[in-house]
């Protein structure tokens, strides 16, 4: 069993099959049907598609002039991207601990390390799991820095029935085959400030902006644009994304119930007023047994599990470049170690669950420490 399959038909064929035989490959109404699409699901002003949520994210401290000299503070405990595009920027990724129960970021902890070099704070919807969103406006505002949402895991995720990706000045979503919908690779900005727009829109697509007959090129801007082939699969998912989102809400259900009295396991939480999309279902693994070794022993029953994400302050990388030690963001670094990603797609079904329930629980006696 897979850990995750994206959920593709006929339609998809069909909608790629459209551009393919307009010879247009490139950004083009595609690229823009899709957009309109994704602004329209987020209440955003504006929406541009991108070559991946890396980018997207790149784009956005691009956008707000962050660069050499500046900190941004980032959740410790997600995939690297997050924080290697700050580095490629030339500023310095402040790395901030998360809690044990949600898996999102610590707003005190926050507090704590802004400093006047603060210019910006990406927090990242662990999972689908909305960040407390109004706590981190609210300290961002009082000390005038921007705020870029990692909401790669969030399309369709909400606090309070706002829309994740639309509470910074930008937000940024993913398309990878391991989230709700995908393009195959892809990601996109929403914002809702005009004046962000335009720089995003012309940095996007090498600095140029089109006149009559040729492009003017104003800055030295990137190639980051999601093609039309792509935006034909994103066009086709989005179809079929309210069932997805159901269908995987439905599945993580029937995994918390069954698992809600289970030895060594802590399913995830989904706290009031959150609307958590479940991009991943993952679990925390008591100490008292080895999450690698349960990784291992599920393999053995033909069943793909593996890790939450990454503490990156335990990455040899951000340990070599800002003196980081393992164990200095504790909570990230116990979730590193102890977080399990179960399968979860919307083509599983109740047997399934069943499957891996027994599965898991067969690994753990054969993981005891």
């Amino acid at each position: 069993m897979r850990l995750t399959l994206p959920y593709l038909d006929e339609d998809e064929v069909r909608e790629v099959a459209k551009v393919l035989s307009t010879g247009y490959l490139t950004q083009g109404p595609k690229v823009a049907e899709f957009e309109e699409k994704i602004a329209n699901l987020v209440s955003a002003k504006h929406a541009f598609a991108m070559s991946s949520c890396t980018t997207a994210l790149h784009l956005a401290l691009v956008a707000l002039g962050i660069g050499e000299g500046d900190d941004v503070l980032v959740a410790d405990y997600t995939f690297p991207a997050t924080a290697n595009v700050v580095v490629q920027q030339g500023a310095r990724p402040v790395l901030v601990d998360v809690h044990r129960d949600t898996y999102n970021i610590d707003v005190d902890e926050i507090e704590r390390r802004i400093t006047p070099a603060t210019r910006a704070i990406i927090p990242v919807h662990a999972f689908g799991l909305p960040a407390s969103m109004g706590d981190v406006m609210e300290v961002a505002h009082r000390h005038s820095v921007s705020v870029i949402e990692d909401a790669a895991c969030a399309l369709g995720a909400k606090l309070q029935a706002q829309a994740c990706g639309t509470f910074g000045e930008m937000g940024c979503f993913s398309f990878h085959p391991r989230k709700s919908i995908t393009t195959g690779e892809g990601g996109l900005i929403a914002t809702n400030d005009d004046v962000l727009a335009e720089r995003i829109r012309l940095l996007r697509n090498h600095g140029g902006l089109r006149s009559t007959f040729y492009y003017r090129f104003d800055e030295a801007g990137y190639n980051y644009r999601m093609s039309d082939v792509q935006a034909a699969l994103g066009v086709a998912q989005f179809r079929k994304l309210d069932w997805i989102l159901n269908r995987r809400r439905e599945l993580a259900s029937q995994f918390s119930t069954k698992l809600a009295n289970a030895e060594g396991i802590t399913p995830p939480i989904e706290p009031q007023d959150c609307h958590h999309t479940y991009q991943s279902y993952v679990v925390v693994v008591d100490p008292a047994f080895d999450r690698d070794l349960v990784i291992e022993e599920m393999r053995r029953r033909d069943i793909e599990t593996t890790l939450g994400t990454y503490a990156l302050h335990e990455q040899p990388f951000f340990q070599k470049a800002y003196g980081y030690s393992s164990g200095d963001l504790p909570n990230s670094s116990f979730l590193f170690r102890q977080t399990l990603t179960l399968p979860l797609y919307p083509q599983m079904t109740s047997e399934d669950i069943d499957r891996v329930v027994q599965a898991l629980g067969e690994a753990l006696e054969n993981a005891r420490r």
